[in-house]
């Protein structure tokens, strides 16, 4: 049986998504629509030359239009929103009017539950929503269900993650393979967390932190950021003691971004300049920063995800860790990040279209097993490893 799906935003997380249908999800079509059909169609063209054959086709569409949005979903059996996040609501809405099952890229966790709160009206139209999908907090989210599953009463769930250059450079040590305003957000605000059974919120840059990794890796620090737990928190109240995440960089890495913060640098309110003018801090910083932190010609990528998992198995306590490792990928030349962000929300559209997930709004950790998610990625190439060991 074969498919028709659409992606809806055809830059890099996009099309890679639109890759991974293609090649693995059994389409008869994959329609990627960007409000720039010259992008779209850059976009389809790259796909087919990958695959050998005209599976991608382009199309323009501005997803601020819910009416035509609609109208390009109807006939589609699943779509991905590669989007920015805040779009995605009304997406939502779309996706539902025109009985498509949709993932999205998340971004911003309180749209998420306004999308899951959608689950009456996805379940009487015959369609899945899985809202969060991508790196973190999706295929993050996926590792943790994966540790979870391993232990018979899971007590304590922790995640880290980061997407990393595998060669870093000074004085940043880092490269940014998405859009700017996506990490400031990141860097923005609080996380929620939960600890001793409740919910607590805790501030960016907190609680720092050494993880040790194999050898090429080493030593990385982590810190608290915001949206990585998106909903898994309030789904485990009341199971769960622990739940948290944090953002695995270079050493040096939280303490330059932070006094940025402090600094007033990621600020949204336009402040005074010398022409009487006024300027978002944050846009300054990105005019200033984006071009020193993007990849160099040549540059690779690595993505690095850990969950670990402490509770009780066969009445003695254990730990058990899934790390997941993907590297840029010279033959195709998507980066780590681009298939560890598009090719989560690929592979649960997959789900959606093969009838595998429930009908509704359901969130990541209700979607699918993470055992499930983690044999998708190792048909996918990407190294998986996990291990039970006494704590």
């Amino acid at each position: 049986m074969s498919f028709d799906y659409a992606v809806l935003g055809a830059g890099r997380q996009g099309t890679a998504a639109a890759y991974d249908l293609a090649r693995h999800g059994d389409a008869a079509q994959v329609l990627i629509a960007d409000v720039d059909l010259a992008q779209a169609q850059r976009a389809a063209g790259r796909v087919n030359d990958l695959l050998g054959e005209d599976v991608a086709t382009a199309a323009a569409v501005d997803v601020r239009d819910a009416a035509a949005v609609t109208r390009l979903l109807r006939g589609i059996t699943a779509c991905v929103s590669a989007v920015p996040y805040h779009f995605n609501l009304g997406i939502a809405r779309a996706a539902i009017a025109a009985g498509a099952s949709l993932t999205d890229l998340g971004g911003k966790t309180s749209i998420v539950f306004e999308e899951l709160a959608l689950d009456e009206q996805a379940r009487n139209a015959g369609v899945s929503i899985v809202p969060d999908c991508g790196m973190v907090p999706g295929l993050g989210t996926s590792v943790c269900m994966a540790a979870m599953e391993l232990v018979e009463q899971p007590r304590d769930v922790f995640l880290w993650d980061g997407g990393l250059p595998q060669r870093p450079h000074p004085p940043w040590n880092y490269i940014l393979t998405f859009h700017f305003e996506g990490l400031i957000n990141e860097y923005s605000g609080t996380t929620e967390f939960l600890r001793e059974g409740r919910l607590v919120e805790v501030p960016c840059f907190e609680e720092l932190e050494h993880v040790a990794f194999p050898a090429p890796i080493g030593e990385l620090e982590a810190f608290t950021t915001a949206g990585g737990t998106s909903s898994a928190p309030r789904t485990f109240l009341g199971r769960l003691r622990t739940y948290q995440n944090k953002t695995l960089r270079y050493p040096g890495h939280c303490a330059q971004w932070k006094a940025l913060h402090d600094a007033g640098m990621f600020g949204e309110t336009p402040v005074w300049s010398g022409d009487g003018a006024g300027v978002r801090p944050r846009d300054l910083l990105r005019e200033l920063l984006d071009p020193q932190i993007r990849p160099r010609p040549g540059e690779k990528d690595v993505c690095i995800l850990r969950g670990k998992a402490a509770g009780v198995s066969g009445g003695r306590e254990v730990e058990a860790v899934v790390d997941v490792f993907d590297y840029f990928d010279e033959a195709t030349g998507f980066s780590a990040m681009e298939r560890t962000t598009g090719w989560h929300a690929a592979i649960m559209a997959i789900f959606a279209a093969r009838g595998e997930l429930a009908k509704g709004a359901v969130p990541v950790e209700r979607a699918v097993s993470g055992k499930r998610i983690l044999e998708e990625c190792r048909a996918r190439g990407m190294k998986v490893q996990q291990a039970v060991t006494p704590a």
